[in-house]
Parts: C-alpha cells; sequence; structure tokens
C-alpha cells in the first residue's frame, strides 16, 4: 500500500491521544462495521453496515476531507488514500465535542425509537468514545497528512458532511422488546456474582489466607475489566488500581496499622503505572494478593489493646530506635513495670525477647536477600555491635550470622525467596 509508513505513523499518534483511527480497505469482510464500539448496532441491529460504509464511500470524490456530523452526535474525519487501486480510507473517530449528558442519551434514545434498557448501554459507549473539545491540533495532522499524501495543500479539500446516512444511522420505528429482558437478567445474575468474587477475595484478605485469595484473584480479572478507554492497557491499570484500594482496605479491615498499608501501597501504585503489559498487570495483580495476605499475616494488631499496639508498630516501623522497655514506657506515659506486665500478658513474651526476635527475623531477610557485610546487616537491625548481635543472632537460630550466610550460599538461591523469616517456636 502507498504511503503506509505515513499512515502507520499517524494513526500511532492518533491512538497515543485515544482518539480512535481506523486503516480501512473496502476488499475487506469487515469494513464499516466495528468503528464506533458498537453505538450503531446497538441502536440498529438489522442494518448491513458493510454495505452501507461501502456506499458512502461511493458517493463522494476522493481527494476531499470529509468532516462527518452524524445523529449520534458523534464526529468523524473520512478520506480516501489517494493512488490506491485496493480502495483503502482512513476513519478517524468516533469522537464528541462535549461530554454527552443523560439528557442527550434519552434524546437518542427516543429519536430511534429504543427501549428503555438500553438506555444504560448507550451510556457505557459514550463513556468510550473520547471527547476533543478543541479540535483544531487534530485538523492540523490531517492536513499536514494531506500534504503529504496529495503532494499539495490545494489539490484536496475540506468538506463537512451532516449525513444520517453515514454507516446507516436513519431513524426507525419502535424495536419490539425480545430477549433483552432476559439478557438484563442475566447482566444482573453476573453482576451479583462479579461482586460476590470480589467481597470473598476482601475477606480471604482480612483473614491472611494468601492461597484463596490468589484463587479467587485468578479467576475473575480479564471477564471484570470494563473498557473505559480506547488504551486497553490503562483499562487494565485501571482495575489493577481499583484492586490495589479494595485490597489495602482489605488489610485495615483485618487490623494493619496503616504505616504497613500504606507503604505496601504506594510500591503497587507504582509498579502498575510502570507495567508494560497486561500480562505484567496480571502478574501484579496475583502479587497483591498474596502480598496483603502476608501483610495480615504478619502485622495484625487485633487482640491487642491499645497500649501495646503503639509498641508494637513502633517496633516493626524503625528496628534502628530505641526500642528498650525504659524508653518505651516513657515515650507512652506508663510505668516500666505496667508496659512489661501488659506486653508479656498479651504476646507470651518479654519485650527485650520480641525485639530481638524481629531483629533477628530481619536479619535474616537481609543475609537472604542481600550482599551486605554483617557489619552493616546489624546496624539496619538496630544492634551496632557485631558481637552482640552474632550472639543474638545464634540464641535464635543456632548459628552465627557467618554460618547462616555460608549454609544459604551452599543451598542455591532457593532461600533467598523467603517472604519472612520462621524462627522456632517461643519458648
Amino acid at each position: 500500500m502507498q504511503h503506509e509508513t505515513e499512515l502507520l505513523f499517524f494513526k500511532e499518534i492518533l491512538e497515543n491521544s485515544h482518539i480512535p483511527c481506523h486503516i480501512i480497505r473496502t476488499s475487506d469482510d469487515s469494513a464499516g462495521t466495528v468503528y464506533d464500539f458498537g453505538l450503531r448496532r446497538l441502536a440498529l441491529p438489522e442494518i448491513d453496515y458493510r454495505e452501507q460504509f461501502l456506499r458512502f464511500c461511493r458517493q463522494y470524490k476522493d481527494d476531499v476531507l470529509y468532516r462527518v456530523f452524524d445523529p449520534f452526535l458523534c464526529r468523524y474525519y473520512l478520506f480516501q488514500v489517494p493512488d490506491d487501486e485496493a480502495g483503502t480510507y482512513v476513519l478517524v473517530g468516533p469522537y464528541v465535542e462535549t461530554e454527552i449528558t443523560a439528557q442527550d442519551i434519552m434524546k437518542i434514545a427516543e429519536r430511534f425509537g429504543l427501549p428503555h434498557y438500553l438506555v444504560g448501554k448507550f451510556e457505557k459507549i459514550y463513556r468510550v468514545i473520547p471527547i476533543v473539545p478543541d479540535s483544531t491540533g487534530l485538523l492540523v495532522l490531517l492536513n499536514t497528512l494531506g500534504r503529504r499524501l496529495w503532494g499539495e495543500m490545494d489539490r484536496f479539500s475540506l468538506q463537512e458532511v451532516y449525513d444520517h446516512s453515514f454507516f446507516g444511522a436513519e431513524p426507525v420505528a419502535m424495536r419490539p422488546e425480545d430477549k433483552e429482558p432476559e439478557d438484563a437478567f442475566l447482566s444482573m445474575k453476573a453482576l451479583e456474582k462479579q461482586y460476590a468474587s470480589e467481597n470473598a477475595l476482601l475477606q480471604a484478605v482480612v483473614k491472611g489466607e494468601n492461597h484463596t485469595a490468589e484463587m479467587l484473584l485468578g479467576a475473575f480479572p480479564r471477564a471484570h475489566v470494563e473498557r473505559r478507554s480506547m488504551n486497553t492497557l490503562r483499562d487494565f491499570k485501571n482495575y489493577a488500581i481499583i484492586t490495589n484500594t479494595l485490597l489495602r482496605k482489605a488489610a485495615e479491615y483485618g487490623h494493619v496499622h496503616p504505616l504497613h498499608i500504606d507503604s505496601l501501597s504506594s510500591r503497587f501504585a507504582r509498579s502498575i503505572e510502570n507495567a508494560n503489559s497486561k500480562e505484567d498487570i496480571f502478574r501484579l495483580m496475583r502479587e497483591m494478593a498474596r502480598k496483603y495476605c502476608l501483610l495480615v499475616k504478619n502485622h495484625s494488631l487485633q487482640g491487642y489493646s491499645p497500649l501495646v499496639r503503639d509498641v508494637l508498630v513502633r517496633i516493626s516501623s524503625d528496628l534502628t530506635a530505641d526500642l528498650s522497655l525504659k524508653t518505651q514506657s516513657a515515650y507512652l506515659h506508663v510505668s516500666a513495670s505496667y508496659l512489661s506486665a501488659v506486653f508479656k500478658k498479651e504476646t507470651g513474651s518479654t519485650l527485650t525477647d520480641y525485639v530481638n526476635r524481629r531483629r533477628v527475623e530481619y536479619g535474616i531477610f537481609l543475609l537472604n536477600s542481600t550482599s551486605l557485610q554483617i557489619q552493616t546487616i546489624a546496624q539496619h537491625c538496630g544492634v551496632p555491635d557485631l558481637n552482640y548481635f552474632s550472639k543474638t543472632f545464634k540464641k535464635y537460630t543456632g548459628l552465627t550470622p557467618t554460618e547462616y550466610r555460608s549454609r544459604i550460599s551452599s543451598c542455591g538461591d532457593g532461600a533467598s525467596q523467603q517472604e519472612k523469616a520462621e524462627l522456632p517456636p517461643q519458648e
């Protein structure tokens, strides 16, 4: 096809601006059938759209750029590629110049004699159609392309067409309500099933049941992604953002402190925006289900008093801080003996033992996931004294940090994938 490079570049520019652009060969069986998100097919299902499109193309000149206004309040540009024997056309649109309101849709439905149950479907389609309030930039692009295709500006012209026959958009008599009530019932049931699946997912996260959450999430993402734009990847990213928001609320209901939730949620938000494919989105969503469940399992504060919750959050938020009983009790304005007694009663561990276990767990994580020197790891764990860190580490694991690193090195990379260190049960 002549001018293929220019046309594909033009198409890419528009699609990156979320404006539909189609390069149509009249020899294609689908020519004229699927260029308006199903708007006409919904209103006039009995029309032969291929024949209507070809008839429209035949009645206009091949050196004119047509700006088409249709009865659905949509705008298009259409022109035939010059010197192309195959009969190739470029269709830009649909787009609208202003937001289509519910009142506008009701008027269109009345004009075309549409039954009331189709109004909601029309609204969904109009949400997808892009709004271009100022089409000056679009016209500049078209004129620039026209100069490349025809050679000179005076070799083609712009003509506006107010054509109700475009794609066969002629009003018809009131349509009979055949089978639509059944379709509405099925849609309602599908929606109920979707919400039930999402609620089950949230409950799984609240309980920290990662195996259940991953299974539920893997079962429904593709089917539930509603197309709202011309960019399919953007639609999947938006769905992932919604899922991230739902899962963070589920973690909150699982009694995880916002400090931990916000850190994980922000990380996933960045990953979603950096995703390059739908497959990346699906992988991220499965990871979200797993990580939020782990967050609940590892950081849920359910069953603890406000006093102990404050201590646990302070410990998990900064292991390098002074987490001694004396400092913690002063920070919380209670006596050291009272805090010690309450903490032991609710956690089954002394405060010192609990802090040491958390520091060793973090040390295990860093040994598994980094190549940092052990002295540096000790400092990250809040124990600047290397000898004391080694003694504490061996007390809970049976190995010194050096021995532990040697063991995981001999076991290969598998150990580095641990999400959370497992220590022997508390005595």
